[in-house]
């Protein structure tokens, strides 16, 4: 079974709980009500509460995240650059290299 159906019937399972335990409560119907209201508002407050760490969490992870990816772009442009660099001299000496025997070769 997957998390995500666990967490539901777990959350299924609790909800029915509560509902059988209101029901059965000793309190009057006025005093459920009142309770209800004021979890009702405290379960409110707490999903805001949640959702604003879990919003800073994300910025946050987003934000390393794109450094990171800025360092290794970073990284693997200056490596380029000395691969470009390495491989025109390699021409050059190339190149030069056959005009420098040819140019030994007339003055023997």
């Amino acid at each position: 079974m997957s998390d995500d159906n666990k967490l539901s019937f777990f959350c299924l399972g609790l909800g029915l709980g509560v509902a059988v335990g209101i029901l059965f409560a000793p309190k009057s119907g006025q005093e459920t009500r009142e309770l209800l209201k004021s979890r009702a508002s405290e379960g409110g407050d707490y999903l805001i509460r949640q959702s604003e760490t879990i919003s800073e969490t994300i910025k946050e992870s987003t934000s390393d995240l794109l450094d990171k990816g800025k360092t290794v772009l970073n990284q693997k442009k200056d490596i380029l650059a000395e691969a470009v660099e390495a491989g025109k001299q390699a021409y050059r000496d190339t190149v030069k290299a056959p005009a420098a025997r040819g140019a030994g070769a007339e003055g023997v």
